[in-house]
């Protein structure tokens, strides 16, 4: 919220010793957020106001253009700035010299302007050669469009007042004189304050909150702004009105305003201050609402009484009703909808939008006002429903002041009356009443043992008699003093002692409460496994991956992309109730759709060579799985409670999953890459493995979403943990990846931690390098082959690593030649080569025995 420090200040009793930067170290100490601290211009020059006497089309030029003869008073004309004037404009037909002496001698300047949203008469804010604008814009007299400008007729956005460039700033009829100094009526020594408070706390999205909050924070007197002199007693009805669901509408106030001039013009000093904090003018009624709005923190509505057809009713939509908003944007109402309707049906959302039916037109004299307590939770989900989430719903879902409703439209039917000529009716409507909030009790020191620090006396009762509590000291039955707080009726959120200690800390300072470190006890630290998802981590990092953390959702239509069959266990999902996007409302039950959707950014953003890696956890839910029991705050879970509860929550193990695109390694000085292949997802899941102190076999598998042909399955002993290989190219093609996409996820959770990590055996005698070539069957896995090597070879293998596979017309159909490095090695002497190939020619024989295998000639 943009609310400026002049209007902050008029409720408080505050000096000018008090500088805008006071004020939002104010707001910083007591926690509420200071975005922005924006002091308005600086301006330096001449700049005043004009009134515009003449406007000529310029009809040359594609775009509106507009030479116009302002009245700027008798101040003396400066001569144009020639070095101003371009060479090419120079060149163009010149109108003659600028004229200083409009009708009846009164100084006039020529500009031309390309806004066209002031007419004839307007009054508008010059700014004449020498000005200096905010952003260092410097104006002086310059030819352009075949006409000699000298000066400026400025925006809004161009004075520093706000953003809205849209056209001029046209000033009031009466609000100045030509050649009055714009700076002051401006008030550009102004500073603007953008704060954006907890949602918990909406008393704050107004003036009359954040002012008190700032008398309590600098220990000033605070002005009420909703206190209003000779506040008048109902008499009788303003408009009848029926409230069928008192608990979504607990109040419902209306008041009449009747012979309106609505074509009256907003006063100046309201403009201003709706200008500054970020709300454009729109007409008299419009901004008196706006403006009320800001002041005191409750939203109101005005209705074309004129349009209304009998009685007002506040109820639930009925499913399927239709409303055309204020946008213009016809809207099919839900049954959790609170509206209000008349004869005609639904005329406005409540809370939300009006209805375009009794919108305010310049035609409209006739104007009621309507201020309501709305419930907080319902105005919140018709917003979300709607994706309407107007100024008033932002309020309303945060909690008003039901005791505000009367005096809100009183102040606005006051402002209509004063600026609008209109005449407030006697009547006032005023449906439903101001539930007192339940007092709340706790312990007087609980804010002491809370802070870890020895208030003074009386500061507890002090700081919440400040914020509007009704306070009581006691003393209970043990000699304990108590303190009883009602909270007022602004502050829905003081439910529980704790909301009572965290009003007393942020008004005493937070900066008041000591930090001390607590002391790590000798002898903990990371758990096994916090150490093996680190290593984890740390290794594919090292291997050029880099960590992404994907968005934790998923839709239900990511498995047919997956191409995975209806009874796949991976499409039982857990649903989440409040969603952050609609379409993606489910826990994923694996770690690819999120960071394949990552892999798919990156690649659209013109990324080509990607290698991303994640480790979180996945929700696998029981195909039967329990509800969740709630259990309630009042008093502890029994153990049987407990074991519900624990039952009723799915299994949650941690993953870990890798993403490839493009090359890998990629092509440099060093020559070309390669396209990345399924033997890179098998590398990085043998690096996982490696980290994790484990040794993975990998054996051929047919599981979606991977190529059935390039797909292995990953297992540490007989217990598989998981999958690599590439992507099947429907997949590929479904989800919009690069081609050759591969892709790898292990249960970091299903590998065994080592019970120990003994030292590695070292030996200090020579290796003997031997290298084998078998001749195998072509659907002979290399794997397996290996393992009966390693077998027949005993304890004097060291390693085995195949180096090449090879296939041709002389090896015969269905079969191909795999070759493999050797090392032997004996831990107690010199191993000689007669006793390496002894070894050599078992672990051949055992893979003839196995496997039919040969040794290639």
């Amino acid at each position: 919220m943009r609310v400026p420090v002049s209007w902050l200040t008029e409720h408080l009793d505050v000096g000018a010793e008090v500088t805008p930067q006071d004020l939002a170290d104010a707001f910083v100490r007591i926690g509420i957020e200071v975005d922005e601290l924006s002091p308005l211009g600086p301006v330096s020059g001449p700049l005043v106001v004009g009134r515009v006497a003449e406007i000529e089309e310029l009809t040359a030029f594609k775009k509106p253009v507009r030479y116009c003869r302002v009245e700027v008073g008798e101040e003396p004309d400066p001569e144009p700035d020639d070095a101003a004037l371009s060479e090419e404009d120079e060149d163009e037909d010149d109108d003659g010299p600028i004229e200083n002496e409009g009708p009846h001698g009164i100084k006039t300047r020529g500009i031309v302007c390309g806004a066209t949203n002031f007419a004839e008469g307007d009054l508008v804010v010059v700014a004449l050669p020498g000005v200096v604008l905010p952003g260092d814009f410097a104006i002086a007299a310059r030819k352009t469009y075949g006409k000699v400008s000298d000066g400026m007729i400025c925006s809004a956005k161009e004075l520093g007042l706000g953003d809205d460039h849209s056209g001029i700033l046209v000033l009031p009829p009466g609000a100045a004189s030509p050649g009055d100094d714009a700076k002051e009526l401006l008030g550009l020594d102004d500073t603007v304050i953008e704060v954006t408070p907890t949602p918990d706390r909406g008393y704050a999205l107004s003036i009359r909150g954040l002012s008190r909050e700032l008398s309590n924070a600098l220990d000033v007197p605070f002005g009420d702004p909703a206190v209003l002199d000779n506040f008048p007693e109902a008499e009788g009805e303003a408009w009848p009105v029926r409230v069928e669901d008192p608990e979504g509408c607990p109040r419902f106030v209306l008041r009449r305003v009747t012979g309106l001039d609505a074509t009256a013009p907003t006063p100046w000093w309201m403009r201003r201050r709706l200008m500054l904090a970020g709300i454009r003018s729109i007409s008299l009624a419009v901004d008196v609402t706006n403006y009320v709005m800001l002041e005191l923190g409750h939203p109101l509505h005005a209705f074309a009484t004129g349009s209304i057809q009998g009685d007002l009713v506040v109820r639930r939509a009925k499913a399927g009703e239709k409303l055309t908003t204020l946008d213009d944007a016809e809207r099919t109402l839900d049954a959790d909808d609170i509206v209000i309707a008349d004869d005609s049906g639904v005329i406005s959302l409540a809370g939300t939008m009006g209805g375009a039916s009794t919108e305010i037109t310049p035609e409209s004299t006739d104007v009621l006002l309507e201020a309501a307590h709305w419930n907080p939770a319902s105005i919140s989900r018709t917003a979300r429903r709607h994706k309407l989430f107007s100024e008033a719903a932002k309020r309303f879902e945060r909690y008003t002041d039901p005791a505000l409703c009367a005096a809100a439209v009183e102040l606005a039917a006051r402002l209509l009356r004063r600026y609008g000529d209109g005449a407030i009716r006697p009547g006032r409507t005023d449906v439903g009443g101001v539930t007192l909030h339940p007092p709340v009790s706790m312990p007087i020191n609980l804010p002491d043992q809370v802070a870890g620090v020895r208030y003074e006396r009386g500061v507890t009762v002090r700081r919440l008699g400040q914020i509007g509590c009704k306070v009581q000291v006691s003393t209970s039955d043990q000699g304990v003093g108590l303190v009883t707080a009602v909270p007022p009726s602004w502050r829905g959120d003081l439910v529980q002692p704790a909301d009572l200690v965290e009003e007393v800390l942020r008004l005493e300072g937070y900066d008041s409460i000591p930090s001390v470190l607590p002391a790590a006890p000798a002898g903990r630290g990371l758990t096994d496994t916090q150490r093996r998802r680190r290593a984890v981590s740390r290794a594919l990092a090292e291997a050029g991956y880099v960590e992404v953390l994907p968005f934790p959702f998923i839709g239900d239509e990511v498995w047919d992309a997956f191409g995975l069959p209806a009874d796949d266990i991976r499409r039982t999902t857990v649903r989440v109730r409040n969603p952050l996007e609609a379409d993606r409302d489910r826990m994923a039950t694996t770690l690819l759709p999120g960071l394949l959707d990552t892999l798919q950014r990156n690649v659209s953003r013109g990324m080509k060579d990607v290698s991303l890696f994640h480790i979180g956890q996945v929700v696998l839910p029981k195909p039967n799985q329990l509800k969740v029991p709630d259990l309630g705050v009042e008093h502890r879970p029994s153990d049987e409670d407990l074991a519900v509860l624990e039952a009723a929550v799915p299994a949650q193990p941690v993953h870990v999953a890798v993403v490839l695109s493009g090359q890998r390694p990629r092509a440099g000085w060093w020559g070309k890459g390669d396209q990345a292949g399924w033997a890179d997802a098998v590398q990085a899941a043998r690096l996982v493995a490696e980290a994790a102190g484990v040794q993975l076999t990998v054996q051929a598998a047919d599981l979606p979403p991977w190529h059935p042909g390039r797909c292995a399955q990953l297992r540490v002993g007989d217990w598989p943990v998981g999958h690599a290989g590439e992507l099947h190219p429907k997949v590929v093609e479904a989800l919009g990846l690069p081609p050759r996409t591969v892709a790898m996820e292990l249960d970091l959770d299903a590998i065994p931690l080592p019970d120990s990590r003994p030292a590695p055996s070292i030996s200090a005698y020579p290796p003997v390098l031997l290298d084998v070539a078998l001749v195998a069957a072509m659907d002979v896995p290399s794997a397996d082959l290996a393992d009966v090597l390693r077998e027949g070879a005993g304890d004097l293998l060291e390693d085995i690593t195949l180096f090449d596979v090879y296939t041709g017309e002389q090896l015969g159909d269905g079969k191909r030649s795999v070759a493999y490095k050797l090392r032997f090695r004996a831990p107690d002497r010199t191993l000689t080569v007669d006793e390496a190939t002894k070894a050599r020619d078992a672990a051949v024989a055992a893979a003839g025995e196995r496997f039919g295998a040969t040794l290639r000639a």
